[in-house]
Parts: structure tokens; sequence; C-alpha cells
């Protein structure tokens, strides 16, 4: 069941090319803009690409209502449907990530830890995708989730990543996993990037899974009642003795 959710999940993904499109895009958009600033240029491509995969995952879900609801009255188990449309988008997220992985590895030859990267674009994949779900689940309408995720990542850009409320922000990590992969003594912001990104994995995963198999779970129904009128039954009363 998860395989086959995951299968159907790609090929609505694929139909909507537009839309792939942009999600190929928009991390390049984010890379370019800095190139000139090694630290900047790979800590907005891994941005873009984490709101490239949240975006997805949002019109994803939000589209995908329906579905599941018919889906899940006949059957279908809702952690199959989360987690099957969650593989379809680590998917295309992952090869997002490969492709810029490669754009890195060509114009950035000087890195002390080109792995670093790989892992810092593949972290924000993982994030993104049931970031996406969750907003998705939260807001039913595709527009207002687009809002509240470019909201999000405003703020992630803006806000001064060295000061302490910026931890409770979803991809803080990119700043820690950032400096491991370009600074040479950066091996020391390895275990605290990677445990900001576990952190925030597991929570935007459990809510998200929470709140998708609340709302498809199953409603009991109790039986109805059919009350005969007074008069109907006065009428049965009084029919014999005529």
């Amino acid at each position: 069941m998860l395989l086959t959710v995951a299968s159907i999940s790609l090929q609505e993904m694929i139909r909507r090319r537009v839309a792939l499109l942009f999600v190929f895009v928009l991390p390049l958009v984010f890379y370019l803009a800095r190139i000139d600033v090694h630290w900047q240029a790979i800590r907005f491509l891994s941005i873009g690409v984490s709101w490239a995969v949240a975006t997805l995952a949002l019109f994803s879900h939000v589209g995908a209502r329906r579905l599941d609801q018919r889906l899940s009255v006949i059957g279908a188990s809702p952690t199959a449907l989360f987690f099957g449309r969650q593989l379809a988008l680590g998917a295309v997220g992952v090869l997002v990530a490969g492709v810029y992985f490669g754009l890195v590895a060509v114009t950035q030859d000087d890195l002390p830890r080109l792995a670093g990267v790989a892992l810092l674009l593949v972290t924000t994949v993982l994030i993104g995708a049931p970031l996406g779900a969750l907003v998705g689940l939260a807001i039913s309408r595709e527009l207002e989730g687009a809002l509240a995720l470019l909201s999000i990542m405003a703020v992630q850009l803006l806000v001064d990543p060295a000061g302490a409320a910026a931890k409770l922000l979803p991809l803080w990590s990119t700043r820690e996993l950032t400096a491991y992969a370009i600074e040479e003594h950066g091996s020391g912001s390895l275990s605290s990037g990677t445990s900001h990104f576990a952190l925030t994995m597991a929570v935007c995963v459990l809510i998200a899974w929470g709140a998708s198999v609340l709302r498809l779970r199953a409603v009991r129904v109790s039986p109805v009642r059919v009350q005969e009128s007074p008069h109907a039954a006065s009428r049965a009363f009084e029919s014999p003795g005529r």
C-alpha cells in the first residue's frame, strides 16, 4: 500500500510539469543571487531547496484531501497514505538535492568538506517535506498555505542566525551544517546541526502524521431509530376490533 500511494503521488506530481519546473528553478535563484559569497550562497541554496520541497508537499497534501478521504473509506490506512506521499516527496527532493550538489561541486572546488554539502541538502529535503505537509494539514487552502510557508521562510532568511530565537526556526540547522561544509575548523558544528535537524524533523513528522490520522479516522455512526407517530400507533391498536 505504501509503494502504491508513493507511485500514485509521483504520477500526480509529474502531471504538474510547470510546478516541478519551479521546484528545480527556485533553489537556483537563491544560489545565483549570492554566488559571490560562498557561505551565503550554499546556505541560501539549502533554504531554497527546502522551500521548494515544502511548497510541493503543501500542494500535494492539499490536493489529495478528497482522494485520501475516499481511499480511507474503502480501507486504506491513513498512515500508509501519509508516509506514501512523504516517500514520493522525498524522492523528488533528493533528486533536486542531487542536481544542486553537482552544481556546487562544479562551481566551488575549494570546499574543505564537499560531502558536507550533500548532507546539508539532504537534511533540508527531509525537513521540507513534513513541514509542507504540516502546513497543508493545518491550512486547507493552497494560497493561504503558500503564504504561511512564505512567512516562515522569510523569517528564516531575515533573522540573525546567531541569535537564540533562531534556534526555534525549522532550518536553523542549515547554519551549522553550512559551517561544517565550508570551514576548515567547522567539524564541531556537525553535532549541533544534525541534532537540531533530527529534532525538527521528528517534531514535524509526528505532528503531521498525527493530524493526518486524526483527520481520516473512522467515525462511528449510530443507527437511526424510526419512531411511529402517536396517530399511527393508535390506529394500529384500534384496527383488530373493527
